[in-house]
């Protein structure tokens, strides 16, 4: 078996890939049957950025002081290539945004977990937001909105007050970031075929910045965002631990 190894720059982590390239080679990314990183999730993130060009499967390992939630706890490293084959998959999709900007240039992104529209200045953001273009908010006022996916459910959108949402719910959500306006709108669950449109209102007053992603696009105008379901990200879990556990697991956590 080829795996590719992608560490952080903790010790644990720079520890674990020193014994396992020792014990198990480094193959290239392009050849490799399977990347195996090392450290936490921004880590897991990164490594499943790079994999998913290359239809690469990712089984992540902890090797850090933080939560994890997207890794594999780590044991030993004798029986890497048996935990491996034994290894239970998780299929996601990640969100596809095609936006454009004050000045009129255009730009698409990828994004695992979320897309957010958030303010750039002391100055509420307003949008116009429409889905599958019915308007359903004609002036959403706040310091922003996000949409996430349902592996990105338990992170910043559930820190926003939105729900987490199981992995074969066939659906993703849009939530309010400390939203002002309307007071009683705080987050949508969505279809999974659902297109939700952006429009960013008062642009020079209220300049909105886009993060998706490794990106981040300045002075946005308006965007398009849906769940790109052509594209498939395989994360890979001891079966004692797979995703779709720790998501149950995490909704009932005090």
């Amino acid at each position: 078996m080829k795996i590719f190894f992608h560490a952080s720059h903790s010790p644990l982590a720079q520890k674990a890939y020193v014994e396992l390239t020792q014990r198990y080679g480094q193959a290239n990314a392009e050849d490799a049957d399977v990347f195996v990183t090392l450290g936490g999730d921004g880590q897991a993130l990164g490594a499943l950025y790079e994999a998913l060009p290359l239809g690469k499967p990712v089984f992540a390992i902890r090797r850090t002081e933080s939560v994890g939630f997207l890794c594999n706890n780590f044991r030993s490293t004798d029986d890497l290539e048996q935990k491996l084959a034994q290894a239970h998959s998780v299929t996601l999709h990640p969100l596809r945004i095609d936006s454009e900007m004050v000045d009129g240039s255009k730009s698409s992104a990828v994004a695992i977990n979320e897309v957010s529209f958030i303010r750039e200045t002391p100055q509420a953001v307003r949008l116009r937001i429409a889905i599958d273009g019915i308007e359903r908010l004609s002036k959403f006022s706040g310091d922003g909105v996000l949409i996430a996916t349902p592996a990105g459910s338990t992170a910043y959108n559930h820190s926003c007050g939105g729900p987490i949402m199981p992995l074969n719910a066939n659906t993703f959500v849009m939530t309010a970031v400390c939203g002002f306006r309307p007071r009683g709108w705080h987050y949508a669950v969505l279809p999974e075929d659902a297109v939700v449109d952006i429009e960013v209102l008062e642009t020079a007053k209220r300049p909105t910045k886009i993060e998706a992603g490794v990106s981040v696009l300045h002075n946005a105008a308006r965007a398009k965002i849906w769940l790109d379901r052509t594209q498939n990200i395989t994360l890979l879990f001891d079966p004692d631990q797979h995703l779709g556990e720790r998501i149950i697991r995490e909704q009932f956590l005090l």
